[in-house]
């Protein structure tokens, strides 16, 4: 008899938990996206980035245009960086090593915001299913920091050529 109730003492509070974290709270100020995804915020956020290494991907970077946070992999809408994944050449490999870097690095340093992606054609998301976002650490977007130093070019609808 005491263990049906000791397990139900178990169960209710993890069911309990469970429903919020699926469902929410009704009503409670959420920072969710619509549907399946999570990553946008728009108050400042910190994390800690790391390098993005093996299959399991939570608040890492892939390289200078693409990072994971918080389970969301997002591509910066408003900039396209040199491949390091596969380069046409060894001076795409290395720039889009250098842009890697420094984006983990601007990631790191402090506050952030993440926005919706305004480039004016209304995607949330790429072909690839990416979060489409505009990011802004410490009050610059990430697109000025990246392109004003040379480890990025501006999105023009296509990935540019840095051979």
């Amino acid at each position: 008899k005491g263990r049906g109730f000791a397990a139900l003492l178990v169960a209710l509070p993890l069911a309990t938990f469970t429903a919020v974290f699926v469902f929410g709270v009704p009503g409670a100020a959420s920072l969710t996206l619509p549907a399946r995804h999570h990553a946008v915020v728009h108050d400042s956020e910190t994390a800690r980035f790391a390098l993005c290494d093996g299959p399991v991907r939570v608040t890492c970077v892939v390289d200078g245009d693409t990072f994971w946070y918080g389970g969301e992999k997002i591509r910066i809408a408003d900039i396209n960086a040199p491949e390091v994944s596969e380069p046409d050449c060894a001076s795409e490999a290395a720039l889009g090593a250098r842009a890697t870097d420094r984006l983990l690095t601007v990631l790191n340093h402090g506050p952030f915001t993440l926005a919706p992606n305004n480039d004016g054609t209304g995607r949330d998301y790429d072909k690839y299913g990416r979060s489409l976002r505009v990011g802004t650490p410490d009050g610059a977007s990430l697109r000025e920091t990246l392109v004003d130093e040379g480890l990025a070019g501006e999105w023009k609808g296509y990935r540019g050529r840095w051979c």
